[in-house]
């Protein structure tokens, strides 16, 4: 399997989780899958705030179009429009991983789908490091006794743009096996779309590029796992939207999203409560190939079902579903005037305190005489040359006191030396003097 980041003129993502998990979406394997396992996610209840939903890019390419929905950047989608700090919130709910038992229409075990989406870091080919939504999914499971697998691995910016993504599909006939790879790498202003076709020992390579500036609104499969989340957190679809995609040949086309409404279904001997979103890819040449992904409030697949196909994915452990913790607003209190001579206990400290500080400054004269002296002194010359400017007269009386104050000259100058001390430290004073 292609690993990301390798590519020339490309970027390399970083920190990858340790866990991987494969592709859900259009593949070889289609729904048929993987052996029985639970899911384990633990969630809470889900409160949901009503907010403007995704807003598509438009496009000329071949056509994308919305009611309700506004326009992204190029090649992603505007989802969140909230302030920063509410959107970090919403978006933190989204980081979980999930896994669903695939099943025969018979109820009989195939193997396992496993779903995961976390924050992760994308290194660019400058070297830049940015944050990015990590999204791996893969499935592994038998196809009338055959085995057959796909896995996803995809690297999207917080508006879902596409930065990386590689996926794979494999079955293992027995006379000729087939497998299948798929990058997606953005270059500059380019897409860059790679497929290898492998049937036996023949394989088959082409390269695509698309102008990054047609393809607005352009939705990956890593960015439907992540899209469909938010549709189930906010209990919405785009009204009439339709996003750009590539079909199962890699050509440009699109894929639209519908309402069904809402379900009941049995999990895990409980009710639940089910939002179900129909995914249609319209591809140019083949038929349309539909997939219902039933959703739980928090964003957690329940079920998921490819129209035409004879089993589906389920979940059999009833998750504990995630809620978004609600804020109380902070406590308002009234400033009231603070008449501190009326409280009889602060008056009796203010009392206390007064009379503390008027016997330590009576210890401390008793103890000095001299600073009796010279404040008299002071003042008494004060008193007898009444000058204008109080301050100056007295630096320039206490001016002698200071140890560091150089000497006067033995003559007289026009230049009175300054009387107040420079602000500069001693050694810089001494320094600048020298």
């Amino acid at each position: 399997m292609d690993t990301a980041g390798h590519r020339p003129g490309g970027g390399r993502p970083t920190a990858c989780p340790p866990r991987f998990t494969p592709q859900v979406g259009r593949g070889l394997l289609g729904l048929e899958a993987p052996e029985l396992r639970t899911t384990s996610p633990r969630v809470r209840s889900v409160c949901h705030s009503q907010r403007p939903m995704l807003k598509p890019s438009t496009s000329s390419a071949p056509s994308v179009s919305s009611d309700s929905v506004g326009v992204g950047g190029a090649g992603g989608v505007q989802v969140w429009r909230g302030g920063k700090k509410e959107d970090e919130e919403e978006l933190q709910m989204l980081f979980f991983s999930e896994t669903l038992a695939m099943v025969s229409d018979t109820g009989e075990p195939q193997g396992e789908l496993t779903i995961e989406v976390q924050r992760g870091k994308y290194q660019e080919k400058l070297g830049v490091l940015t944050y990015c939504l990590f999204v791996h999914a893969s499935s592994r499971g038998f196809l009338d006794k055959m085995l057959c697998g796909n896995s996803l691995l995809g690297y999207l910016s917080e508006k879902l743009e596409l930065m990386e993504q590689h996926s794979q599909d494999f079955i293992k006939f027995l006379i000729l096996p087939m497998e299948r790879k798929t990058s997606l790498l953005k270059q500059d202003d380019q897409l860059a779309v790679t497929r290898s076709i492998k049937e036996g020992e023949e394989v088959k390579t082409r390269v695509t590029s698309f102008p990054w500036s047609s393809i607005k609104g352009f939705i990956s499969e890593a960015a439907n796992l992540v899209l469909l989340r938010v549709m189930a957190w906010r209990r919405m679809v785009p009204s009439n939207a339709r996003f750009l995609t590539l079909d199962t040949e890699g050509k440009l086309c699109y894929l639209t999203y519908q309402d069904l409404g809402f379900q009941t279904i049995q999990v895990d001997h409980q009710q639940a409560e089910v939002f179900i979103v129909e995914q249609t890819v319209h591809s140019e040449e083949g038929i349309p190939m539909s997939c219902q992904y039933y959703l739980l409030s928090d964003g957690h697949l329940a079920k998921r079902i490819q129209v035409g196909s004879p089993g589906c994915c389920i979940i059999t452990k009833m998750p504990i579903l995630r809620e978004e913790d609600e804020i109380e607003p902070r406590p308002v209190f009234e400033k009231k005037p603070l008449v501190w001579e009326e409280d009889m206990e602060l008056y009796s400290k203010f009392l206390d305190r007064k009379e503390e500080l008027r016997l330590g400054h009576a210890s401390y004269l008793r103890q000095h005489p001299e600073a009796h002296a010279l404040i008299s002194d002071f003042l008494l010359f004060l008193l007898l040359r009444q000058p204008e400017d109080v301050v100056t007269f007295a630096a320039e009386f206490f001016g002698p006191f200071d140890p560091w104050r150089p000497s006067s000259p033995a003559l007289g100058s026009s230049h009175r030396p300054n009387p107040f001390r420079s602000l500069e430290p001693e050694g810089d004073a001494r320094s600048g003097a020298a």
